[in-house]
């Protein structure tokens, strides 16, 4: 609706990830570098921990983007897979057959699949995007798919992209077979707010704005301390501020027109925290000491206490923090249904207001 106002030639902040739109902020970079080492190195896991809505799927699509021809990708967003589950999925992205098939032929085939490949002179790459969904003896199986190996090279790479509780999912004391093959692993935080007002700036321009002076420059520093600098939240507010500043004809947003659009939306969609938060400090590499992984420890989500453990056989029990989330999901379904009435009604008032206007400018004609 207002691209046409504001003169963009696409939407800049959609919430659909688009490696168009990549910007490099201090730790994305890092994360590219870590994804463009891994691809040199052609071996071992990569690992990619934020938190939700900080772009680890943009930066997954980004390197999709721009990959080497000899690269045949395959990339899986993962529900909670068991290893016969997952091995199906894998060999079907990369379009080996799985009908009626036991799991020792789909891994035959799989090897021969990827031994093809090794001889045309490519290699298989694959990404697995929500990697915290995965139970550990499924990111085990991970680890057993990259022991397929032709003259010592590995015919298969994967690189694992999940939320902040990977991290003790990866660190459990069974797990240091995976560990010790482990590249290098990152964990994204938000932008901070210099890169904030950049990323803002970036999108608008890569959307085609012309007009620098859209934003006065205390608008920035609200729109920052709303959302904690993270790009999710950034997207969803500014899409609302751009709206409200189409409805209202306006050609500068300033503090003003961010307090009103984040005094409409603060109940409606996010509430954030005050402060950005601490971030869990990355994965130690392969060879480094690990830290101990308490068998039942106190996780915080959103201020809410979760309670982790590990079960006999490996499984992270995560039972709170499973119902804050389908809670979370319920309120905001709630919310999305409440925001499109009242932004319905809002609308119809404005063009009854309009059509007022314009019916008494013609009969004063």
């Amino acid at each position: 609706m207002y691209e046409n106002y504001y003169g963009l030639t696409s939407k800049p902040f959609q919430l659909t990830p688009d490696p168009s739109f990549f910007f490099a902020s201090k730790w994305h970079k890092r994360a590219m570098s870590y994804l463009q080492y891994g691809l040199s190195q052609a071996e071992g896991f990569i690992v990619i921990t934020g938190d939700i809505g900080t772009g680890k799927t943009t930066i997954a699509n980004s390197l999709l983007d721009n990959i080497e021809d000899d690269i045949v990708a395959a990339q899986i967003v993962t529900p909670k897979l068991s290893p016969d589950e997952l091995v199906k999925m894998v060999a079907s992205k990369f379009e080996v057959g799985t009908l009626n098939k036991t799991k020792a032929d789909i891994l035959k085939d799989l090897e021969k699949y990827l031994f093809d490949l090794h001889k045309s002179g490519k290699r298989a790459l694959l990404i697995v995007d929500e990697a915290q969904n995965l139970p550990l003896e499924t990111i085990e199986e991970l680890r057993m798919l990259s022991n397929f190996q032709q003259q010592g090279k590995p015919l298969l790479q994967s690189f694992l992209l999940g939320q902040e509780e990977l991290q003790p999912i990866l660190r459990a004391p069974n797990m240091e077979q995976f560990r010790q093959r482990i590249v290098a692993s990152c964990h994204l935080a938000p932008l901070n707010e210099p890169e904030c007002r950049e990323y803002i700036e970036y999108r608008l321009k890569h959307a085609g704005l012309e007009n620098n002076e859209l934003f006065a420059d205390g608008a920035f520093d609200k729109i920052f301390k709303f959302t904690n600098g993270v790009p999710r939240r950034i997207n969803t507010l500014m899409d609302r501020i751009l709206l409200y500043g189409f409805l209202e004809e306006l050609t500068l947003l300033d503090e003003t027109a961010v307090d009103t659009v984040t005094a409409e939306v603060a109940d409606e969609m996010f509430r954030p925290e005050e402060g950005t938060g601490a971030t869990q400090p990355p994965l130690p590499a392969a060879g480094q000491p690990q830290p101990k992984v308490n068998v039942s420890e106190a996780q915080t989500d959103g201020g809410a206490e979760v309670m982790s453990e590990l079960t006999p056989d490996g499984r992270v029990k995560d039972v709170q923090y499973y119902k804050t989330m389908l809670n979370e999901l319920t309120d905001a379904l709630d919310d999305a249904i409440s925001h499109k009435i009242k932004l319905t009604r809002y609308i119809d008032n404005l063009l009854k207001k309009k059509y007022k206007t314009y019916v008494r400018l013609k009969s004063d004609d």
